[in-house]
């Protein structure tokens, strides 16, 4: 936040013993504190007290930019923050790393897909091998991940998991049965990119009510470990599954709770790697959402005539680019069929579709349907 605020600005980090006892003994003081812009880092422990205060400044002087409030679960969602500041802030959801902003380039797959589709086939051979793709999965996209040797990264997603469940969770919602959190995180993970079917959960942890499973599920998409995506429907059946899909919200920490690494997801016959390599896509997609400047929004779709497809972007005016996932490095017309049923569904909303897969080549499969290596998703031009 340092470096976003800059040395003219104003940072109190609430993580800090000191900082959030003066906030808390004084928030409206803590508000008005130094100069513009003032950023709290992990603003939620100073609670509803400091967000009022906080309020209070901007409706006196609507000038923008005053404020940066930064921290480690949804504002939105955080039970100990009722204050929303509607109309008077912007959210911006901060991820783990893409692929691109780990190399320094600009991911513009979806910008690209949606204005300019011609363009998903300009890129050359891909120079990503399959077992690459599992590295990379296998490291993830926290920042602090990126630079530690692989030998290391176990103990840092042990201790993040321990950390967030018996001190982020616990201090946020006042939840007393902390040690379940990390069992459904993996009982979640051992369904990634899977329908989420919340009495499987329920079954397998051993809670005793299913309202605290189903609180337990929503702690955890509240401190970013794990997201849904919503069944799409467009009326074209009757006959769709409405469950949620489940991801791990970073595929580095999902292998690690499976116990996988990248040369046991080497195996042709490992079932966790055909889920991961979804994962992967469908995480570095919805990165993308997050800034391409207009509403779009990830889906899954499924009927029950088998009628399934892995992820649909649906931009706010209907329209549509579809995407199949291939943890295999051949794709074939074959591989296109549901695409292609689609397409002739719905008609000119269909933008394009895409089969994503671990091989090095791009070339065309059907009318406006394209076979794509995953590194397109960020080496796109």
């Amino acid at each position: 936040m340092r470096k976003v605020v800059g040395d003219a600005g104003t940072l109190v980090r609430l993580d800090r013993q000191p900082d959030l006892q003066a906030v808390l003994a004084d928030p409206a003081a803590a508000a008005l504190q130094g100069p513009t812009p003032r950023a709290f880092d992990e603003v939620q422990r100073g609670g509803d007290p400091l967000v009022r205060a906080i309020k209070v400044v901007v409706d006196d002087n609507r000038a923008p930019g005053q404020f940066l409030l930064n921290g480690s679960a949804d504002f939105l969602t955080t039970p100990v923050l009722t204050e929303s500041l509607a109309g008077r802030a912007v959210f911006l959801e901060l991820w783990p790393f893409t692929q691109g902003e780990i190399e320094g380039r600009r991911d513009k797959f979806l910008k690209q897909a949606f204005t300019n589709r011609k363009q998903l086939l300009s890129q050359d051979l891909s120079p990503v091998s399959p077992y690459d793709y599992l590295q990379r999965i296998c490291r993830g996209g926290f920042p602090e991940v990126v630079a530690l040797p692989e030998v290391a990264r176990g103990d840092w997603f042990s201790n993040y998991v321990r950390s967030v469940a018996q001190r982020d969770v616990t201090e946020f919602t006042g939840v007393r049965q902390a040690q379940y959190l990390p069992k459904i995180l993996s009982l979640l993970a051992a369904r990634t990119a899977n329908e989420l079917v919340a009495a499987h959960i329920h079954d397998e942890a051993g809670l005793g009510s299913r309202n605290t499973t189903d609180d337990y599920l929503s702690h955890l998409q509240m401190v970013y470990l794990a997201h849904l995506l919503p069944a799409w429907s467009r009326g074209l059946t009757a006959k769709i599954v409405r469950h949620p899909k489940v991801y791990i919200a970073d595929t580095g920490l999902a292998a690690h709770l499976l116990g996988k690494d990248s040369g046991s997801l080497s195996r042709p016959t490992d079932p966790a790697r055909g889920p991961l390599v979804e994962t992967f896509v469908a995480n570095e997609l919805l990165r993308q959402c997050s800034w391409l400047g207009w509403d779009v929004r990830l889906h899954h779709f499924r009927d029950r005539d088998r009628n399934e497809i892995d992820l649909i972007a649906e931009a706010a005016d209907g329209r549509v680019v579809a995407l199949e996932v291939k943890a295999a490095q051949t794709v074939s017309v074959r591989d296109a069929r549901q695409l292609k049923w689609l397409r002739d569904k719905i008609g000119n909303d269909f933008v394009c579709g895409v089969v994503l897969h671990t091989g090095e080549r791009s070339f065309r499969l059907d009318d406006n349907i394209y076979a794509l290596p995953i590194s397109a998703l960020w080496l796109t031009p």
